[in-house]
């Protein structure tokens, strides 16, 4: 809520939005800083504003800063409003008719209107006044008719005020209270205090009880976001507790923020400009950047280099941004961002790669997501409406990348809500996933094998699982040279890393199925107009829905040649079986074009507090059956999970040699044709060329050895090597490659 310049001091304005009704209070211009505890004044300007408007469940005083007070407190200031009603109307205590009843008591007028004053400015005050009255006139007045009706007066108002929330919170320490001295308000009315340019809420304060888990710095180019994690007692959920730069600026900054906001909104974009996003961004930079010099020099506050480009970054995450999302953003170890509606009542969750789920410190407003929702469909050009309530898209700026889900009414009955999937700013790798436990080196050297024989592929799982994280692994596993076809309704796998990596890549963004109709190109005729853009490796970044049947017709005409692969919600192969068939109506028999699935599924602690993202399963299909893969054993586990170990295990079949897929592989490489020895040589030398890093990673605490970066460079290392050493003997063995490719290794790591 923005008041106009002229508008008249004090003067109040109320909305209505999403549940709430929100009673604002002009004190821009005004000589103090609002505050209930603080002001008798402000208080009784409080009282006044609820007696005339008594539904509103949150008041905020508009300044420089906004000074929010939620429903816990004005609930508890509205009684007081609704007993300084009662006492006028209901008891008339002040009417005629009653004061004639103390005729002859000509201070009693007075005495009862100064009580219904100081109720208004000071209820602890006029409690112990109005204590002290009844004491002193019960001990120097004689009886009388006129006397007595007047004690009972002040008797009733002595009850009605002791049952209010605010006296029987501070019964305890009235005895102590000196009036003016406004203290004992301070631990019931602490505002929210908001920059004006946001009405986003963020609870500063930390609980009482709360102790400190964790405490680690954000940094992203000028700006430094301080995060703690809080155990809150009786609360299961931690407390992510975060404070962004924007809530703690000066007065100065906060004036340049707010001056520098009302001119940048008199420019609205046009949708055609959010194309490239990141070149709004930049232009909206340099603008801000420019805007708040010249407005620091007219207002003659000084700022320094470093004050005036994070002060610019806040006013373009204020206005073209996402405001304190974007914030949120900063942090990797943060996966997914959740804000339920009615938005504006619920804090941010958000899900943590060490703490699980915790509840933010944040809690938006209506007004930021409304705005939100608007920048999603111009970005991405799909509409969010009621006869399109559900929006998937995606965001991205600098380095980051999330993923958005954005659904509404009648979908969300309480109106809009979100959630986001933040992805890294680079890919996974299949050695950062041995060392996060998702699989182990074996898994990864199979994988890669795999990879390399260009087999179809689906990566199933349920969601935050990791399976869109494990296809972009798998990604990297794809020699440079071949040209990758990336088929995606939402922008999710690293194309952009991947490229700056050398890999020949071209990305394809369809219609999402969630839409009937839009510009975009259907799912379905972008899987087919892959097969006419020439020989590549086909990754399809979700099969969700008719797509499914133009996905089988790549792999039966591509399977032989390319790697096909994508992801697919389901928890085992015959989960997948039954989506592919039964819901998305692919034929029986074209299931079979299907070579391998990968599980990930999320395993839960015993607690039941957390879970750990796991592969649980690398199942081969085979051929040979021809209604139903489950009952006629066309499912077989090459790879199983143990629980109990909570490892990956071979499953005799695979050690046995017993593996369709692999021996389809081998019976194409000269050397591996009936030698399982060999084959199996090799995917061992895979396994250790991936456990070798990350073992040289921990020792020499060196994580970019796991990165996108040097895996690229290793994986094409392993490839030139096995290359020489087929050619000197005929077969890369193990005893051979292995010893090469590690010093190619230490030499690289001396050179980091």
């Amino acid at each position: 809520m923005v008041f106009k310049l002229n508008a008249p001091a004090y003067s109040t304005e109320i909305q209505r939005k999403e549940g709430e009704t929100i009673l604002y209070i002009n004190y821009l211009g005004a000589s103090s800083v609002p505050s209930i505890a603080d002001s008798a004044e402000t208080m009784a300007r409080a009282v006044d504003a609820l007696t005339d408007n008594p539904e509103v469940s949150r008041i905020v005083f508009v300044q420089q800063r906004n000074y929010n007070y939620p429903f816990e407190q004005v609930s508890i200031l509205l009684e007081i409003s609704q007993l300084y009603t009662f006492l006028l109307k209901q008891e008339r205590i002040l009417a005629p008719d009653k004061l004639n009843l103390f005729i002859n008591l000509e201070f009693a007028p007075r005495e009862l209107s100064y009580l219904l004053s100081l109720l208004r400015q000071d209820p602890v005050a006029c409690y112990l006044e109005v204590i002290k009255r009844i004491g002193v006139y019960n001990r120097n007045l004689k009886d009388s008719r006129h006397f007595d009706a007047y004690l009972g007066v002040l008797d009733r108002f002595r009850e009605l005020l002791l049952k209010t929330r605010l006296i029987s919170s501070l019964i305890d320490v009235v005895d102590t209270y000196a009036i003016g001295d406004r203290k004992v308000y301070y631990s019931i009315f602490r505002p929210d205090i908001l920059p004006n340019f946001t009405l986003t809420r963020l609870v500063a304060q930390m609980p009482q009880d709360a102790e400190i888990m964790d405490q680690y710095e954000l940094k992203s180019g000028f700006e430094s976001v301080s995060v703690m994690i809080l155990k809150v007692q009786g609360d299961a959920k931690y407390l992510y507790h975060i404070m962004p730069p924007e809530y703690a600026l000066s007065e100065e900054h906060h004036l340049l923020l707010n001056l520098g906001k009302g001119v940048l909104l008199e420019y609205q974009p046009k949708s055609e400009e959010f194309v490239d996003s990141e070149k709004v961004r930049s232009l909206f930079f340099n603008v801000a950047r420019d805007l708040l010099s010249e407005l620091s020099v007219n207002k003659n506050i000084p700022l320094n280099y470093r004050e005036l480009n994070s002060l610019a970054r806040i006013l373009v995450r204020q206005t073209i941004g996402f405001g304190l999302v974007e914030v949120l953003l900063f942090d990797d170890k943060l996966q997914d961002i959740f804000l339920n509606s009615p938005i504006g009542q619920n804090y941010v969750f958000v899900r943590h790669a060490k703490y699980g789920d915790c509840v933010t410190n944040i809690l938006p407003s209506y007004e930021d997501a409304d705005s939100w929702a608007s920048k999603l469909r111009l970005q991405s050009g799909r509409p969010l409406d009621e006869a399109n309530p559900i929006l998937d898209t995606d965001i991205f700026f600098g380095n980051i990348r999330a993923r958005v889900a954005a659904i509404q009414r009648p979908l969300s009955p309480t109106g809009i809500a979100y959630a986001l999937r933040r992805h890294r700013e680079e890919p996974w790798t299949l050695p950062l996933f041995i060392e996060n436990k998702m699989i182990n080196s074996f898994t990864a050297g199979l994988m890669s094998f795999i990879v390399d024989g260009n087999r179809t592929m689906l990566i199933a799982g349920t969601r935050s699982s990791g399976k869109t994280s494990l296809l972009g692994s798998v990604m990297l596993e794809v020699i440079p040279s071949v040209r990758m076809l990336v088929v995606e309704d939402t922008l999710e796998l690293s194309v952009d890393s991947l490229r700056k990596l050398g890999y020949n890549i071209q990305r394809m963004k369809v219609r999402s199925a969630l839409l009937e109709a839009t510009t975009e190109v259907e799912a379905s005729e972008g899987i087919r107009a892959s097969l006419r853009l020439g020989d590549s490796a086909l990754i399809v970044g979700e099969v969700r829905s008719s797509e499914a049947k133009a996905l089988y017709e790549a792999m039966r005409v591509g399977a032989l040649a390319n790697l096909v692969a994508g992801t697919i919600h389901g928890a085992s192969p015959y989960g997948v079986f039954d989506r592919v068939v039964n819901d998305l109506g692919v034929p029986v028999t074209s299931f079979k074009a299907t070579d391998i699935v990968v599980v990930a599924n999320p395993i839960r602690t015993p607690d039941g507090m957390h879970y750990k993202k796991r592969v649980t399963q690398l199942t081969e299909v085979r051929k040979h059956w021809l209604k139903d893969p489950e009952e006629e054993k066309g499912f077989v586990d090459l790879i199983k999970y143990n629980v109990e170990k909570d490892e990956l295990e071979p499953t005799e079949d695979l050690m046995n040699g017993d593996s369709e897929i692999v021996k389809a592989i081998a019976g194409s490489v000269k050397g591996w044709a009936g030698n399982w020895d060999a084959v199996w040589d090799n995917i061992l030398l895979r396994a250790k060329i991936k456990q070798e890093i990350v073992d040289v990673a921990r020792k020499l605490q060196m994580p970019s050895l796991m990165e996108a970066k040097f895996n690229a460079l290793s994986n094409d290392m392993f490839h030139r090597i096995s290359e020489k050493i087929t050619h000197e003997i005929g077969l890369p063995v193990s005893d051979r490659v292995f010893p090469e490719w590690r010093s190619w290794l230490m030499n690289n790591v001396r050179k980091i």
